[in-house]
Order: structure tokens, then sequence, then C-alpha cells
């Protein structure tokens, strides 16, 4: 069975007396494992599917299934368990507490869940550790690069070990080596750690080291293409 499979998704928003549609009979399977690129430019729809896909929003009408579950079905609690639990998300703009060490941000997924303090403390220190922010774990974020910020959202990410991790245009802030460094750290998740990496770009360099690009276009899927390494 796969970790993801989404039959006829669409999506449309109410525009005047009429909808706009934003996405068109999607039809996706993903696995348990998989590092897969959605790719296309902006106005694609490519931010509707992963907001979908992330459990942030409900298609107008379709069903998307998760690891054996319709998502359609899950009530607002069940939605937040599994935001909290088995997804992890990964922003462009970071998404950091200003006035809070890196520690301490990556703890907060975990004060949701009711961890308690010492398990939190070393979780979070693994998970720093993990993406290589071992001496940078006291730091806050206006002292860290932009680069050493994201990191501290991906170890935020994974420190509840969720299997799936979906990252929204996660190198849009950072400059080409940074953002080579973040992308390499994505692989090593995904083939270390064995986390499922969905990530949404614009960039065609930056979709090249998944192992699968989804190509949208006005709301369909144009490509589903395997990248050879």
């Amino acid at each position: 069975m796969p970790l993801i499979q989404l039959k006829n998704i669409c999506k449309s928003y109410p525009l005047g007396d009429g909808e706009l549609p934003i996405l068109k009979n999607i039809n996706l399977k993903i696995d348990n494992g998989e590092f897969v690129a959605i790719m296309g430019p902006s106005g694609s729809g490519k931010s509707t599917l992963m907001n979908i896909l992330g459990c942030l929003d409900k298609p107008s009408s379709g069903q998307y299934i998760l690891n054996g579950q319709n998502v359609e079905k899950l009530s607002s609690d069940e939605l937040a368990d599994i935001r909290n639990q088995t997804i992890g998300f990964v922003f462009q703009g970071f998404n950091l507490l200003s006035r809070t060490s890196a520690i301490e941000n990556v703890e907060l997924p975990m004060v949701y869940s009711g961890v308690e303090k010492n398990e939190r403390h070393h979780k979070a220190e693994k998970a720093l550790i993990d993406v290589g922010l071992k001496e940078r774990m006291y730091h806050q974020p206006n002292q860290l690069s932009g680069g050493q910020q994201q990191r501290v959202a991906i170890a935020r990410a994974i420190v509840n070990e969720a299997p799936i991790i979906f990252a929204d245009e996660p190198t849009g802030n950072l400059d080409t080596k940074m953002s080579v460094e973040i992308m390499h750290l994505f692989q090593q998740l995904n083939r270390d750690l064995g986390r499922t990496i969905i990530l949404v770009t614009h960039e065609e360099d930056i979709a090249r080291f998944a192992d699968r690009i989804i190509h949208i276009v006005d709301g369909e899927i144009s490509i589903d293409e395997k990248v050879k390494h």
C-alpha cells in the first residue's frame, strides 16, 4: 500500500459568482521512503497540493489516503495529531522564535506532544547533532547564518521522528552554496534515516536532488519522472 495516495483530487476557491479551479483531477502515489520534488511555476498549484498533502487544507473533491487512512473522514484533533506526529514541516522562512535558542526551538513540537522535559532536551540535542549543529545549540536565530537557521528548522521537523518531511521552497532564502548543503542534508535524512521527503520548488537544479520529480502545470500533473544520479 502506498504511503500517500491521491484519487481525483480537485481544489477550487470561490471567485465572484463562480469558482477558480487550482487543482484538477490529481492522481498520485508516493511510497514510504521516497524523495519526491513537486515542481512548477508560480501559480501552478504546487503549494496548494503541498497544503493538502500536509493536512493543512482539504480538497474540494477526491480522496486523500494517508498511511491507509482517509484524511477526509478525520476530525480536527486527529488531523492535528497527524501534523504533530506523522509530518514535519520545513518552510522557506525558517519560522523560528527569535528570542529563543536553537535547542528550545527544536523542543517546541514536543512541548505540544506532552513529552517530559529531560526527554525533550535529549531528543532536541540529538536532532541538532544529526543536522550538524552540535556547536550552535544555545545560539539564538540572529546569531546563526541562514543555512544554520534552516538546519534548526529541519531538526525541529525531525525531532518527533515524523516519517514524512514536507519542505516548501526550503532553499528560497539561501545562497547557492548553502542551498546545496541543505539539499545534501535532505538526501542524508532520506537515505540514512529513511524519512520520506516531499519537496516543493520552482528551481530545476534543486528538484534534481530528489529521486523523482512531479511537474505541475495549470493544476495538473504534466510529467512524473525518475531522476538519474
